[in-house]
């Protein structure tokens, strides 16, 4: 399978180009220019390994949560390559890339991977590592406080992203014993979003490109306050 993964909603951005179980990546820590970034990272990916979009299996971004402009840079782009080349997008959430990361650095099996989302909130969600050595949620991607973000009732975990660099402490008192430690300084990564793109796509999840839609979670709070849902 040959498919194309772009990831732009940290200050990290990354391409990722997965070739038959093999992962080609560019990746670089930038806080801003990412639109310009990440095209010229697939138009190197692809030149180096002699493809062209048309040649590829599917398109995979990080759908979110993270940065709105990020998010929204991500889906543009994978809906605009995949609407030219006539290929299905898969997206992948953002959270689950970082806690697949942090598995593959760290070889913890349980994962609370946390953005920043501002205005004193976080992106949060839990992960277990399951079949064939890939995430499973088992707390779903919400906003929230520290103080009101779900915790897993039982288990040991590692605690992943910037959401732990200003709120590691409410959250370890939240947690006690529970939390083995975390690592704040870890961004998502393309690698990860093509290799659980790559499993959704096998699975029949990839989507029509007009159906490649960010995730923002606030928003998505914010309609259910309003209609009652």
């Amino acid at each position: 399978m040959k498919l194309l993964a772009i990831e732009t909603a940290t200050e990290a951005c990354s391409a990722a180009l997965l070739v038959d179980g093999e992962i080609s990546l560019r990746y670089e820590i930038k806080p801003r220019g990412h639109s310009e970034l990440i095209l010229q990272m697939m138009d190197d990916l692809l030149c180096e390994a002699g493809l062209k979009l048309r040649g590829l299996d599917a398109v995979a971004f990080g759908r979110g949560p993270g940065s709105f402009t990020g998010v929204r840079i991500a889906a543009g782009v994978a809906q605009g390559v995949a609407f030219a080349a006539e290929l299905p997008v898969v997206p992948v959430s953002t959270l689950a890339a970082l806690a697949q990361r942090a598995y593959r650095e760290k070889g913890e099996p349980n994962l609370l991977p946390a953005y920043d989302a501002r205005m004193g909130e976080l992106y949060w969600a839990g992960y277990r590592i399951g079949e064939k050595a890939l995430v499973a949620p088992v707390i779903p991607e919400q906003v929230a406080s520290a103080g009101e973000v779900k915790l897993p009732s039982e288990g040991k975990w590692y605690g992943v992203g910037s959401g732990w660099d200003g709120y590691g402490e409410p959250l370890g008192e939240r947690l006690r014993d529970a939390l083995l430690g975390y690592k704040a300084q870890m961004y998502c990564s393309a690698r990860e979003v093509a290799q659980l793109a790559a499993a959704d796509f096998e699975a029949g999840l990839a989507v029509a490109p007009e159906r490649a839609l960010p995730v923002y979670l606030r928003n998505q709070v914010a309609e259910k306050m309003k209609t009652g849902y």
